[in-house]
This record gives structure tokens, sequence and C-alpha cells, in this order.
């Protein structure tokens, strides 16, 4: 988990974290970041990949209850955020340079883009967060 309080980084954390526990009171530390995401959904109606009007700083965080883990996208085009449970019903998959998941409560999949590419896997009930620049 990322430490706050180191320098200017851990500041910036700190008041990420802050804003996070805003949304959701459990949340108790930033596991990682990407910088830039925007978020894709297929339109299967269209067969093709849509931009969504959510784009901006993702977070993946550990909470004190469960979920013990989640993500949010701190939406810079407007005031909805996209917030999502990590659990054993949201299903990953790296196609580099894109994190493709998709939920169980829609038939939709999802799409983040990120430059830093973000990596989360689920593997035998554990969560694996990696990042690479």
């Amino acid at each position: 988990m990322t430490a706050p309080g180191n320098g200017l980084l851990g500041r910036g954390l700190d008041i990420s974290l802050a804003a996070l526990q805003q949304q959701d009171p459990y949340i108790c530390g930033i596991v990682d970041v990407a910088s830039q995401v925007a978020l894709y959904t297929f339109s299967h109606k269209a067969n093709e990949w849509e931009k969504t009007d959510v784009e901006g700083t993702l977070f993946v965080y550990a909470r004190s209850a469960s979920p013990k883990h989640g993500f949010t996208i701190m939406n810079r085009l407007s005031m909805d955020n996209r917030t999502e449970p990590i659990t054993k019903d949201l299903d990953f998959q790296l196609q580099d340079p894109f994190l493709l998941y998709r939920n169980a409560r829609c038939a939709q999949n999802c799409t983040a883009y990120s430059r830093c590419g973000l990596t989360i896997d689920l593997y035998r009930g554990k969560i694996m967060f990696s990042s690479r620049e």
C-alpha cells in the first residue's frame, strides 16, 4: 500500500485519500494510481467501443470492510465518478494498453485505457496489483 506523507507525492496521495474517503469512509489506503484513464463501453448494437464521459485518475484502494478492494476513476469531465468494488464477480483482461473489465451488474464490457499500464489480477482469491511506466 502507498505510504502517505512522503514528500510532495505523499501529500498529493493524502489529499486523494481524503477525497476518496468522502465517498467511502471504509477506504483505508491507496494501493496504486494511474494518472490518466478514459472509460469506454462496448456497444453490441454498433459493434464498437464508445467513449463515455468518464475520464481522469484511476485509484485502486484497500478497504477495511468487505469487499476489501475497489477502484474509482475520479472524473475530470463531470461530478460522476466510476467506482467498482473488486470482487470475484469482476472479470479483468489485460490487452495492453487496455484493461478490460466486466461486472455482474451489466452485460456490457468496459475498458480503461491507461498509458502507465496498470494491471489488476484476481488470482486464487488474492488481488495482485502491478504497474509499469
